[in-house]
């Protein structure tokens, strides 16, 4: 009696080197090692030809038989070469609206909980041939890399995309008086600085992501193409109109600098999206309240929408590694700390920007209306100070950690 087979299939009289082999491997590939492939063919002498090929391929002959009008092969699996990961399942994706997003993808495809550096580029969810080598991720831990709502997070990102040379009315914008032109110079330098290191810091870590995470990735990449978006109209906009830029200061290239030396993903996170663009939120809406323009408040209002999605992450990010790892309370906060003894020569906002941020209430240089812008900006500080208070209590700190936390946040805003 013949040893039964896991899988058949009918090779008809297709040359073993003209289409054979294309039936053959697909076959064995979707099997586990171990398992029987039974092959019927009708053509002359394939049994001496698939007697060779299994030898060079780990692969077992375990039967040759002449039967009427073919022969019947038994191929037994090896255990070299066999793909590694489960074979996903063949089941069609389901679409909403028409579209088809990453999130639905992700539903069927999870997260592992850790991945293999060996996999290399493979996709999540492909079988991985062994041999290959290992490749340099260190973002290889899910409840450290990748956040459950990225996949969400990055369907937003790509559909809120805008063009800053099309989407924003450029030819709408008019001269303004030197001393606010001045200001909204220096606000935009600042603005762009500070975007320049949100742009640089993440790119540090895409790199770093396993592709088993590869929406973190993708997300990383929409923030990026954020960034860049912003500070390309953060600067036209501080050119448009006659003006230019404005003073870049050593205690703002401290501050940044400080950033991009981090070398924990979660870290950066934290100090990046949580403190400093959370921070950012405020000063961006402080601009759109008191913009001397429509098309400047649309520039920070895009902008700010933009960064929500940023802190989004961050705060996502940082909650689900909290609630995975307790101990990791102690890591950030000791992070903060070190970032601020870092910038202990830091005493406060450049003196520059406070004084743009004052004059862009005022309008103008009359002292009634610059008490009041300068009443207005120091109110700006109180908010900011409250709200990443919310945040972090929102991330799960307590009250007074929150508290010591805000207090340590450079003045710096980022």
């Amino acid at each position: 009696m013949g040893r039964l087979a896991t899988v058949a299939i009918d090779g008809g009289d297709l040359p073993f080197g003209g289409g054979l082999l294309a039936l053959v491997r697909p076959a064995l590939n979707g099997m586990e090692p171990g398992g029987v492939l039974a092959v019927h063919s009708r053509t002359p002498a394939i049994a001496d030809e698939f007697f060779t090929w299994c030898k060079l391929e780990h692969h077992e002959l375990l039967e040759s038989s002449a039967q009427t009008g073919f022969t019947r092969l038994l191929i037994q699996k090896g255990s070299l070469g066999a793909p590694r990961g489960i074979m996903e399942i063949n089941q069609d994706l389901p679409t909403r609206a028409g579209r088809l997003d990453a999130a639905t993808v992700l539903e069927a495809v999870p997260f592992p909980a850790k991945a293999d550096p060996g996999t290399g580029f493979a996709p999540r969810g492909a079988r991985v041939e062994p041999g290959g080598p290992a490749y340099p991720f260190a973002l290889n831990d899910r409840d450290r890399t990748a956040p459950p709502d990225v996949a969400a997070l990055y369907d937003q990102a790509v559909s809120a995309q805008w063009n800053g040379d099309t989407d924003i009315a450029w030819d709408r914008i008019k001269p303004l008086s030197p001393p606010l032109q001045q200001a909204l110079g220096q606000i935009m330098t600042f603005l762009a600085e500070n975007e320049l290191s949100a742009l640089y810091v993440p790119s540090r870590f895409i790199a770093r992501v396993h592709p088993a995470y590869v929406e973190v990735g993708m997300f990383l990449s929409t923030q990026l193409a954020d960034e860049a978006r912003h500070i390309d109209v953060f600067l036209k906009r501080a050119r448009k109109g006659g003006g230019g830029l404005g003073i870049s200061h050593a205690t703002t290239s401290a501050s940044l600098h400080s950033l991009l030396m981090l070398e924990d993903f979660t870290e950066a996170a934290f100090l990046l999206s949580v403190l400093g663009e959370g921070t950012f939120l405020d000063l961006l809406r402080y601009i759109e309240v008191n913009a001397p323009d429509e098309v400047t408040a649309d520039i920070v209002r895009r902008a700010r929408a933009d960064e929500t999605r940023h802190v989004h992450f961050g705060m996502s990010h940082v909650k689900h590694a909290l609630q995975q790892d307790p101990a990791l309370y102690g890591r950030l906060e000791a992070a903060v700390r070190r970032r601020s003894a870092t910038l202990a020569g830091v005493n406060g906002v450049p003196a520059a920007v406070q004084d743009a941020l004052t004059i862009l209430v005022a309008r103008g240089i009359d002292p009634p209306s610059v008490r009041r812008g300068h009443e207005t900006y120091r109110e700006l500080l109180n908010v900011m100070h409250e709200n990443r208070i919310k945040r972090l209590a929102s991330a799960g700190f307590s009250h007074d950690q929150a508290q010591t936390l805000s207090d340590l946040h450079t003045p710096n805003f980022m």
